[in-house]
């Protein structure tokens, strides 16, 4: 199978030569893009999606014949620049064709095509579609540059800032989220407003509320196991499954995936439960709090830990909870976690959940062990499997930024060697402490002034980022005060796209 089309002249895929022009392969790249080619064929592949992650975190794709995606490793493929002017509901958030787009990046000046890399090292073969490959993919600029907005390139630039103190980063992913069946399909966008059109009308799949019930999951399999096989047949089994206390609620985790295969991992996950649920007739929907009767929150725990050049556990001391390392990157974390609030949650709807015993934080402290802190430490004392749980995210954070987030804010402490506060012995929503962001817009606020992450994020991606969340605060408040009004506007905009 070849690239080439008839006449030399190409398949009209990317620009020639994009990938070695511009140095954009590893040796372990090349190699991997050297054995998908070969699995395309042995597999009769007649579509590969390759696979943009937008500001959101949601999957945007070109479906590719198989040679234009063995072409694609070569030379890229064009990809409409115009979704990275698009907030949630799809509506164009900056100033249409402005200079730098509307948000000071020259190159997006006049909506352009960007050029997308298909990553091999992430190739799969859907087992759910026909004949059909799925890769992540790299953002360019058709100059070689990378964007400045994509978020597997921002998660890069903090993994080699930590590689270069010697460590890498380990993530563990433990995500709740819905499963709902349609009522009817009376789901599309209203024709030609560029605007939500009603909710999805949507039944429960299961009833009652009792927490890791074996009852209720048993009798949810006819759901969760084809969920499940879904995930072993992509390379990602899930470590455990759990009944969680919504109805229609479930939790999956996994165990520890170091670096950039954490966030990527993330995408694949919710890709899989969104594509089979769909087969199904059901939506899994990773939005944080579905505004549906007797609906409780989801959140996304991050697992965290890092491991250093001899390979042992850095947060593992023989006689405290944490070693200095751990503690520098705690406090780290703790001194930014109004600013990074934003990354882990990025919409509207996740505040609601920041409010006394909830089982999420709602103020800044950490804890050992205790589900209500927001930094939750497990393991202690010479325990090679210590590491530490943010709990703050939502499911639907874009995994890329808010990983880079935290490893942002964890080595500016161990830079610092900054000092947590007093550990929280007794119950953390009683602790005099200040409170998490109560809002979106003033999440946005925080990140706005956060000299650390202009430093590490660039100016440009945190001005863009600030100025897609004020709109998006804008829209809501344009809503009104009638609370029904705004539970509405909440799910058009985040139950289906999340």
């Amino acid at each position: 199978m070849s690239g080439n089309g008839a006449g030399g002249i190409g398949l009209g895929v990317g620009a020639a030569g994009f990938v070695e022009a511009h140095g954009l392969y590893s040796d372990e790249q090349r190699a991997a893009a050297a054995e998908v080619e070969a699995k395309i064929a042995e597999a009769g592949l007649r579509t590969v999606r390759v696979i943009l992650v937008d500001q959101h975190g949601i999957p945007r794709t070109k479906h590719l014949s198989a040679d234009a995606a063995i072409s694609a490793m070569r030379n890229g493929s064009d990809f409409s620049g115009a979704i990275y002017s698009l907030d949630t509901g799809n509506c164009v958030f900056p100033p249409a064709f402005a200079q730098g787009g509307g948000f000071g990046i020259d190159e997006f000046t006049g909506f352009p095509d960007i050029s997308i890399v298909p990553d091999p090292t992430t190739f799969r073969i859907l087992p759910w579609a026909d004949r059909t490959g799925w890769m992540l993919c790299d953002v360019y600029f058709s100059n070689g540059k990378p964007l400045p907005l994509d978020g597997r390139a921002v998660l890069r630039g903090q993994l080699a800032r930590l590689a270069e103190r010697g460590y890498r980063c380990f993530s563990g992913l433990e995500v709740e989220f819905y499963v709902t069946r349609y009522v009817d399909e009376g789901r599309i966008a209203l024709e030609g407003t560029g605007q939500p059109g009603p909710a999805p009308e949507v039944d429960v799949v299961e009833r009652g509320y009792q927490f890791l019930s074996d009852l209720r999951l048993d009798g949810a399999t006819h759901i969760l196991e084809p969920l499940r096989d879904g995930l072993w047949d992509v390379g990602l089994p899930p470590r455990s499954i759990e009944d969680e206390w919504g109805p229609g609620q479930f939790e999956f985790t996994f165990g520890p995936m170091e670096g950039l295969h954490a966030a990527d991992a993330m995408i694949l996950f919710r890709s899989t439960m969104k594509a089979v649920c769909n087969r199904m007739g059901m939506l899994a929907s990773f939005m944080c709090w579905p505004k549906l009767p007797n609906f409780f929150p989801s959140g996304w725990h991050l697992h965290q830990s890092l491991v250093d050049a001899g390979g042992a556990n850095a947060f593992v001391d023989d006689r405290e909870v944490l070693s200095p390392v751990g503690l520098q990157w705690v406090a780290g974390l703790l001194d930014h976690a109004k600013a990074m609030t934003v990354f882990g949650d990025p919409t509207i709807n996740a505040y609601h959940r920041f409010r006394p015993y909830s089982f999420a934080p709602d103020r800044i402290g950490w804890a050992v062990d205790n589900r209500g802190a927001l930094i939750r430490i497990q393991g202690g004392p010479g325990d090679s499997s210590t590491h530490v749980e943010n709990r703050m995210s939502e499911p639907a954070a874009n995994p890329y930024l808010w990983l880079a987030a935290n490893i942002a804010a964890g080595l500016d402490g161990m830079e610092r060697n900054a000092t947590p506060p007093p550990i929280v012995i007794g119950d953390p929503y009683a602790e005099e402490a200040e409170l998490l962001p109560q809002s979106l817009g003033e999440a946005a606020d925080e990140l706005d002034g956060s000299a650390l992450y202009r430093s590490a994020f660039g100016d440009a991606l945190v001005d863009y980022i600030v100025m897609m969340k004020r709109a998006e605060v804008a829209r809501h408040a344009a809503v009104g005060g009638d609370e029904e009004a705004r539970d509405d506007w909440e799910m058009r905009e985040y139950f289906e796209i999340y």
